[in-house]
């Protein structure tokens, strides 16, 4: 009752409570107007030399690659091969390599008295690729091994595009703000902050680069032999005698290599313990004497 006629005393007072808390509330639900999507203003008329660089959204008219198509996919293929000639074979990938439009990596040459090895890695464009593995297979008395794997490194290619489009809009504010700054100060600070861009730019200038250069040229590695065992692959389980006589040769032949090393080895010592032997025995000798 007291309340109810304290407000019939102060009507007046109760009536401007309402109005303040009316517009107290209603200043509460206004939506703030979003930044311009160019961020000219750099969040406020005149930025500090020291404040953290905006968000910065994708510019318009970046690609965005979708889920099914415009795929980035780096190749890598390798092949084991049983040829006639391990040098002559080599030397016909690197050059058809060359022919296509790509290049030799890499090329090592093993073991020319016994059974030749040999390993080259090549780059060959990627939509010449069939015809650079059929080239390949025609080389060889039979193909023991082959792989083909690709790698989808789209996502990988767009977050790269994207930091790079905010890293050069937040140069180009930089670049703005040296335009205006007096002291020394802040120039060193803010060609302090450019030096850190522009190496945050080259790194992923690079990687993209890298990226594209590996779409556009297939890896591929071919491991030539004229002895099936010497190639990196894992032979069937089927009973082949004439596989099992190659081993055991094969064993029995580093058999006598290790002794005949073995024996050498001693030989050589024998000037430390033959005379300790000899003194042994002419010790003994003397003693029972």
């Amino acid at each position: 009752m007291f309340f109810i006629n304290w407000i019939k005393t102060h009507k007046l007072v109760v009536l401007l409570i309402f109005i303040i808390a009316y517009l107290y509330f209603k200043n509460d639900t206004i939506v703030p107007l979003p930044l311009p999507s160019t961020v000219q203003d750099y969040r406020t008329s005149a930025p500090s030399i020291g404040m953290v660089a905006p968000e910065l959204s994708l510019p318009k008219g970046t690609e965005i690659f979708s889920d099914t198509t415009d795929r980035i996919i780096t190749k890598t293929s390798d092949l084991s091969l049983l040829v006639k000639d391990v040098r002559n074979s080599g030397d016909q990938i690197i050059a058809y390599s060359k022919n296509s439009g790509g290049f030799m990596v890499y090329a090592s040459y093993n073991r020319p008295t016994e059974s030749p090895f040999a390993a080259i890695t090549i780059r060959i464009p990627t939509e010449k690729l069939d015809d650079a593995l059929n080239y390949v297979r025609s080389l060889s008395i039979k193909v023991t091994s082959e792989n083909l794997v690709g790698t989808d490194v789209t996502d990988q290619y767009v977050d790269i595009e994207a930091n790079l489009a905010t890293l050069n809009k937040t140069k180009e504010k930089f670049e703005e703000i040296l335009e205006k700054a007096i002291t020394v100060t802040d120039i060193l600070t803010v060609q302090r902050e450019l030096i850190s861009l522009q190496q945050q730019i080259d790194s992923y200038v690079g990687q993209k680069k890298s990226i594209e250069n590996n779409a556009k040229l297939t890896l591929i590695t071919v491991y030539l032999s004229t002895d099936e065992l010497a190639l990196p692959y894992a032979p069937d389980k089927a009973f082949r005698p004439e596989v099992v006589f190659k081993l055991a040769v094969r064993s029995l032949l580093n058999t006598l290599r290790s002794g005949a090393e073995a024996g050498i080895w001693i030989g050589v010592y024998s000037v430390i313990w033959a005379p300790i032997i000899l003194g042994i025995v002419a010790y003994k000798k003397l003693k029972r004497k």
